[in-house]
């Protein structure tokens, strides 16, 4: 009797959902096995739109012409996934369609209308075309004002204050929703310490703009880290033709790290000892491949002086001489520095020819053609009252002692 009460009471309905658990699968199962049943590749598809789900069987090649197929529309702005051009190659999906809707973003002054199918404020705030920042605070809610909006939604921004903080010698440019300095100290996570000091009592009202410095007191130690510039190595190719200069290897700058011992007295750094440097990333060397094979009509020492016309038609008169060139070399930002090319052409650091010229129509420093390459002016001479567009290149062909 016992168990008869089982089965006829909680029974029945357990039995009934088992029955109905079957049915579902069974029903599930048949959909799924028509897929294939016609010989067609067919997909079941299954889509939940706002507070909707229905499923469909489709032999689209994507996910966009099986919702159009089956009498789905889609706005332009509305987002699905998978995407729209998704291909369909598996027996079933779940897509998700979030509609675009309006809302009305309050950025103090400022309200903008967009359509948008994004929950989230960052995405939101970008269909509106506003920046909103890590700090800024967006609340979502319904419009109370359907008519005047003419959305259902608003989200309001409110916007973190910019300022300016030293935190031990490094200026940041930093955001805050603190209303006191205090606050924007807790904010950021803080902790002055016994030795800390701010130069601004922490109850002064945070203002945009404005400069907060927190130092500590005695002595401490400070890192900077710094960028650590690259070398160029250049090889000169006798098979290239002047003119030719490529970057095989670009350089990239290294990182060092340096560690600075330092003593502040009532806010100011009254001494700083360096005591350590650290190269924590090695910088890449540059590598230039520059032609010189000089062409029947350029300069050699055997001329001595000839016309030569550049690629524009203007006709110079190009002559050589042989002097140090580390006094005109401290000219753009060479710091003295030159070499001899192999052909004895002397030139800077950046491999172009050094030459003298007439400062009124070529600028010291600019950068021109010359029948052995291209050349910057780093000098002149009384020849340029003579041959105006005339070109002195400097070379090592005199004397020969590589300087």
């Amino acid at each position: 009797m016992w168990a008869h009460k089982i089965v006829t009471k909680n029974g029945l309905y357990i039995v009934g959902l088992f029955l109905f658990g079957l049915l579902l699968t069974a029903l599930f199962l048949a959909l799924k096995s028509t897929v294939h049943a016609d010989g067609e590749s067919r997909r079941l598809i299954t889509v939940y739109d706002r507070n909707t789900q229905s499923s469909f069987l489709t032999d689209q090649k994507t996910v966009e012409e099986a919702l159009k197929a089956s009498g789905i529309e889609l706005d332009p702005r509305d987002t699905v996934e998978p995407s729209r051009d998704e291909e369909l190659v598996a027996d079933d999906y779940q897509v998700n369609i979030y509609r675009a809707r309006p809302v009305v973003v309050i950025d103090g002054s400022t309200r903008v209308k967009t359509m948008t199918p994004y929950q989230v404020p960052g995405r939101i705030a970008k269909d509106a075309g506003i920046d909103l920042y890590p700090e800024d605070i967006a609340t979502l809610k319904p419009s109370n004002d359907f008519v005047g909006d003419g959305a259902g939604l608003q989200m309001t921004i409110k916007r973190a204050i910019p300022m300016t903080l030293d935190l031990y010698s490094k200026k940041t440019e930093i955001r805050t929703q603190g209303t006191t300095v205090v606050d924007m100290l807790n904010e950021k996570g803080i902790v002055l310490g016994a030795n800390g000091r701010v130069s601004v009592p922490v109850s002064t009202p945070i203002t945009a703009g404005m400069e907060v410095r927190v130092w500590q007191e005695g002595k401490q130690t400070i890192t900077v880290d710094q960028a650590v510039p690259f070398t160029k190595q250049r090889i000169f190719d006798a098979d290239r033709d002047v003119g030719y200069r490529v970057v095989s290897v670009a350089g990239v700058k290294g990182t060092e790290t340096l560690t600075y011992e330092i003593e502040v007295k009532d806010g100011t750094e009254i001494s700083r000892t360096k005591i350590a440097i650290i190269v924590t990333k090695q910088p890449i060397q540059q590598i230039e491949i520059v032609g010189i094979k000089n062409g029947p009509n350029a300069l050699t020492k055997s001329k001595g002086a000839q016309i030569w016309t550049d690629s524009k038609g203007v006709k110079h008169r190009e002559t050589y001489y042989d002097l140090d060139m580390g006094r005109v070399m401290q000219a753009c930002g060479q710091g003295g520095y030159y070499e001899v090319r192999v052909d004895g052409v002397k030139v800077d650091a950046d491999g172009y020819v050094i030459i003298a010229a007439n400062y009124g129509r070529y600028p010291r420093c600019s950068i021109t053609e010359t029948s052995v390459g291209p050349a910057k002016v780093y000098d002149t001479g009384g020849f340029a009252a003579v041959h105006p567009d005339g070109f002195d290149i400097a070379t090592d062909w005199s004397r020969a002692d590589g300087r």
